[in-house]
């Protein structure tokens, strides 16, 4: 009994282990299949061609400065004696802003007005011949001058009288007669002077020293506002440089007004970005000191001239802000990007996928498990994508790149990436 159990017993583990054996030969067989057919495909990275917006854009940085800015800067080298506001402030058109050192400024322009109004009443004194006080004495001594004429006039009418009866001698009537002509003469004069005390060139004379006084108001008004400047535009004091008692030197700045609400960003572009460049053409600003927005804003111009920068040629150009919020501070260097071309709702793909053969472009996209070389139209282009006319339908899937630097080429074996 115990006889005929016994290679059972020993035929069993025997059996476990050839079926162990024969299973990991056949998972090897399998793996090494699996292994071979995945060894034989290029791994590859794929994007699928689809509708988007493609824009064709300038990009360049800008500073946000005011439309209207008024610096108020030294006309002499000085010391400053007064400022009148303080940042923040707003300010009028007209309103004193600060008053540089010049203790000579007020009392030159006084005498210059007093020149002026003293050269004014002698015009207008020569003009009308003479001062009222002049004409009331005028008017006094040709009443005078009227009467003693009527005198003489009589006494020798008289005396001709008496004569036809021989009672007058001939020199009592010589007399006569020269008294009337005296006083006739005297009258005369006094009409004239009256009417004509003044020549022509002395209203001449008078009119020309009146411009002369005039000219000299006017420099002397320079002068004093040379020393106490105003705002000639209404607006917001945001910038003070110079403190009370500095020394500032002639043109040096010393305050900024601007209307805030009104602001630009000055930009520029370099020479072979220029050509493409229209006026009108949308722009969009961003600022680092607020991460996520965005302000609008187009061209006002495109730049006129070009100026040397380092070892570039750059233009400059302003552009205006359509959607100013006043929360863009002054002096803020910006991104700025003008959108030159664009199209709409178009079929593309990343600049990536687009290859080129001597001028001829196309794509690999992935069929099954091959690649398919295939012609392609472009469009518009931008550094990150391109516009497909002609050669691709939506959702095709093309080749990015291929992993461990491998070669593409047409009918290749391949796996997408994951």
């Amino acid at each position: 009994m115990n006889g005929s159990a016994a290679p059972v017993r020993n035929g069993t583990p025997r059996l476990r282990a050839w079926r162990v054996v024969v299973l990991v030969v056949v998972l090897a067989i399998v793996l090494g299949a699996v292994y071979a057919a995945t060894r034989s495909r290029a791994r590859v990275h794929v994007v699928h061609a689809a509708y988007q917006d493609v824009a064709n854009v300038v990009s360049t940085t800008g500073t946000v400065v005011p439309v209207h800015d008024f610096p108020a800067r030294a006309s002499f080298t000085g010391l400053v004696e007064a400022i009148y506001v303080h940042v923040g402030e707003k300010v009028h058109a007209g309103q004193m802003l600060v008053r540089m050192k010049d203790q000579y400024a007020v009392p030159r322009l006084d005498k210059a007005r007093a020149d002026l109004d003293e050269a004014v009443l002698n015009e207008q004194n020569v003009l009308h011949n003479g001062s009222d006080e002049d004409r009331i004495q005028l008017q006094a001594e040709l009443k005078k001058a009227q009467s003693d004429h009527d005198q003489a006039a009589a006494a020798l009418q008289a005396m001709q009288q008496i004569r036809k009866n021989g009672s007058v001698s001939g020199a009592e009537m010589e007399a006569a007669t020269q008294r009337l002509q005296l006083a006739q003469a005297n009258l005369a004069a006094l009409e004239k002077r009256l009417t004509q005390r003044y020549s022509a060139q002395d209203v001449k004379s008078w009119k020309d020293r009146v411009a002369s006084e005039r000219a000299s108001v006017k420099a002397e008004e320079v002068s004093w506002r040379n020393a106490n400047i105003s705002s000639p535009i209404s607006g917001t004091v945001y910038l003070i440089a110079a403190h009370l008692y500095d020394f500032v030197p002639a043109g040096g700045d010393m305050l900024h007004v601007a209307d805030l609400s009104h602001l630009q960003v000055r930009a520029s572009f370099e020479e072979p970005d220029i050509a493409n460049l229209n006026s009108g053409e949308p722009v969009t600003i961003t600022w680092e000191g607020a991460p996520g927005k965005v302000w609008h804003g187009h061209l006002d111009e495109k730049p006129l001239a070009l100026t040397r920068n380092g070892s570039r040629n750059v233009g400059e150009s302003t552009i205006a802000l359509d959607d100013d919020r006043g929360d863009l501070p002054i002096d803020t260097n910006v991104a700025v990007v003008v959108t030159i071309k664009r199209r709409t709702h178009v079929l593309a793909i990343p600049r990536e996928a687009l290859r080129s053969d001597d001028g001829a472009h196309y794509v690999y996209r992935v069929v099954g498990d091959q690649l398919r070389r295939t012609p392609v139209e472009t469009g518009l282009a931008n550094a990150m994508t391109v516009e497909i006319t002609r050669g691709l339908n939506p959702d095709d899937a093309v080749v990015l790149h291929v992993d461990d630097d491998g070669t593409l080429e047409d009918g290749l074996r391949v796996s997408i990436a994951r």
